[in-house]
């Protein structure tokens, strides 16, 4: 399709990938897709008790996700997404399997459904990866006041850290921009708007149009 082009956006609870998103949209004439957050409904439970419902949770995690890159894959121009499959499997399911909240039974079923979609939708054409100190993550989610965030252990965001910078070090789908998003403002301050427009432009320098 012809100047079609995917953006994805990926980071740690709290690195600030919502924010990056609503910023490019209104920069760029782009269509946005949302991590459905607010619509797991095993979500507040698997806060409460990660061992009872962490499976059910990320599965419905996971098969919400591949309808979202359905829409994606479908949707003409260039879009962008707030989180992608590719980290519910490899950061955060993986971390609730190595600690033993999935069993290797329900995790065998988990990998084989995802091995499933992966075979069938386009990986994106730009990986940001927003790359935030646990420091930081913390203050943002005691911030932003998600009740069910709250009480996140710390040994668990740090878990998911070393997760992801694995993950992004070996991630070889698609062109990779990693963002130091610490104390980076790209709302507000006009230079680090620039120099994230900058450095997005040059790696996708035919498809995107400022709005």
């Amino acid at each position: 399709m012809h100047n079609k082009s995917t953006i994805a956006i990926a980071g740690n609870i709290g690195a600030g990938k919502t924010s990056l998103v609503e910023f490019l949209t209104s920069t760029y004439n782009i269509t946005p897709f949302y991590e459905p957050n607010d619509e797991n409904p095993y979500l507040g439970d698997f806060y409460r008790d990660m061992k009872r419902w962490a499976f059910h949770s990320q599965l419905y995690f996971l098969s919400n996700k591949f309808r979202i890159h359905q829409q994606v894959d479908k949707t003409p121009g260039v879009v962008v997404q707030d989180r992608t499959i590719f980290e519910d499997v490899e950061i955060f399911a993986t971390a609730l399997h190595q600690m033993k909240q999935i069993s290797n039974r329900d995790w065998d079923t988990y990998q084989d459904f995802y091995q499933s979609i992966t075979a069938s939708i386009k990986p994106p054409d730009l990986m940001i990866y927003l790359k935030c100190s646990i420091r930081t993550i913390r203050k943002r989610i005691k911030i932003r006041g998600r009740e069910m965030e709250q009480d996140i252990p710390l040994s668990y965001l740090r878990r998911l850290d070393k997760l992801y910078e694995n993950w992004i070090n070996n991630y070889s789908m698609s062109k990779v921009l990693v963002i130091e998003s610490d104390k980076l403002d790209y709302m507000c301050d006009f230079v680090d708007r620039l120099d994230v427009m900058q450095q997005i432009e040059s790696l996708l320098p035919t498809f995107l149009k400022r709005s």
